[in-house]
C-alpha cells in the first residue's frame, strides 16, 4: 500500500511516499481503507519536532530521540471497515468509521490502517451520516480538543466567551460549541478571517494584528486561547473575577463519550467542520508546507 513516511525530523520534505506492507488486523482490531485524512498541528509538531524547550527532551524520549519511532504520521482519519478481529462486537465490514490514531505506531497517511476497537488512547465511531469522508475525517481532534477545554472551564450557557485564534481548526469548534449553549462569543483572529468567524457564530470580532485584546474594557467568563499563542497574564486582564483561561498547552484526553457527542452535534447540524483546503496523499508535501504557512483556516484534509 501506499504511504507518507519519515524518518528524519525536519521540514516538510522529509515525508516521502512509498510502498509498504498492508497491515493485518488482530482479534481486536479492524482494518480500515483511509478514504480522508487531515495536517493537524500536533502531526506538524511530530514531523518538525518544534516542541517547547521545557518538553524538548522528554518529548523526543517519548516520540524518538534521533529517528521518529512513528515512521507515518496522521492524527485524524475516516474510512471504510474493509476486515475485522474475531473479537470486535461494535463494527461490521462496511461500516463507515471516523476517528484518531492518537499513540499509535502508525498514523493515517496510508491507505490502510488497523485499529483496536477499544484502546486507551484513541477513539474511533461510525462516522456522522450527513457527513462526507474529508468533513468527518477533519472533526475528531479539533472538536474533542474544543469540547474537553470548554468542560474543564465549567462552561455554562449565556456566559461570554473570548476565543483567540477563531479561524483555526480547534478556535472554530469551539465557537461552534459555545454558541449551541447560548453564549456570546468574541473571536480573536486576521481582519481576513472575519467572515469566516462570524459565520460559524461570533457575535464580536477582534483583529490581533490591528488591537490587542487584553486592552479591551470587556469582561469575559473564559478565555480560550485555541492556538497557543496567548497567556493567563493577558487573559486576567479581561477575565472577570471568577473568569477561567483555558488553552490547547494543557493536557487533553480523548475519549468516545466525546466522540459520540460530536457526532451528534453534527448529525444535528450543531457543529459542522471548516476544510480550508483539501490535497491528495501525493501532495502531502505541499499540505505541510502549507500549514507551516500559518495560512490553514480551519482544517487542512488529505484525500487518499
Amino acid at each position: 500500500m501506499k504511504a507518507a513516511t519519515y524518518t528524519t525530523y525536519g521540514p516538510p520534505d522529509v515525508l516521502k511516499l512509498e510502498e509498504v506492507k498492508k497491515p493485518e488486523p488482530k482479534n481486536n482490531e479492524i482494518l480500515v481503507k483511509v478514504h480522508a485524512a487531515t495536517v493537524t498541528s500536533g502531526d506538524v509538531r511530530l514531523r518538525s519536532s518544534d516542541f517547547p524547550p521545557l518538553f524538548w527532551l522528554p518529548a523526543r524520549l517519548i516520540f524518538g530521540l534521533f529517528i521518529p519511532k512513528k515512521r507515518i504520521l496522521g492524527h485524524e482519519l475516516s474510512g471504510v471497515v474493509e476486515a475485522k478481529g474475531k473479537n470486535v462486537s461494535k463494527f461490521n465490514i462496511g461500516d463507515t468509521v471516523f476517528g484518531t490514531t492518537t499513540m499509535l505506531k502508525t498514523g493515517s497517511y496510508a491507505e490502510y490502517i488497523c485499529l483496536p476497537e477499544q484502546w486507551k488512547h484513541g477513539v474511533v465511531a461510525l462516522k456522522p451520516t450527513n457527513l462526507n469522508f474529508k468533513e468527518a475525517a477533519a472533526l475528531p481532534v479539533g472538536a474533542m480538543t474544543a469540547l474537553f477545554l470548554l468542560q474543564k472551564a465549567n462552561f455554562n450557557k449565556d456566559q461570554n466567551i473570548l476565543v483567540y485564534g477563531a479561524s483555526g481548526s480547534v478556535g472554530s469548534y469551539a465557537i461552534q460549541l459555545a454558541r449551541e449553549k447560548g453564549a456570546a462569543v468574541t473571536g480573536v483572529c486576521s481582519g481576513a478571517n472575519f467572515d469566516m468567524v462570524r459565520s460559524l457564530g461570533a457575535t464580536d470580532l477582534i483583529d490581533y494584528k490591528q488591537q490587542d485584546y487584553s486592552s479591551f474594557k470587556s469582561s469575559y467568563d473564559i478565555v480560550f486561547d485555541a492556538v497557543g499563542k496567548t497567556s493567563k497574564a493577558k487573559a486576567n486582564k479581561v477575565l472577570n473575577k471568577d473568569g477561567v483561561f483555558v488553552s490547547v498547552k494543557m493536557l487533553t484526553k480523548e475519549n468516545n463519550e466525546d466522540l459520540l457527542k460530536i457526532k451528534e452535534l453534527a448529525e444535528t447540524k450543531q457543529l459542522r467542520p471548516f476544510v480550508d483546503k483539501t490535497f491528495s496523499l501525493e501532495e502531502i508535501v505541499k499540505a505541510h508546507e502549507y500549514v507551516d504557512s500559518g495560512r490553514k483556516r480551519g482544517n487542512v484534509v488529505i484525500e487518499i
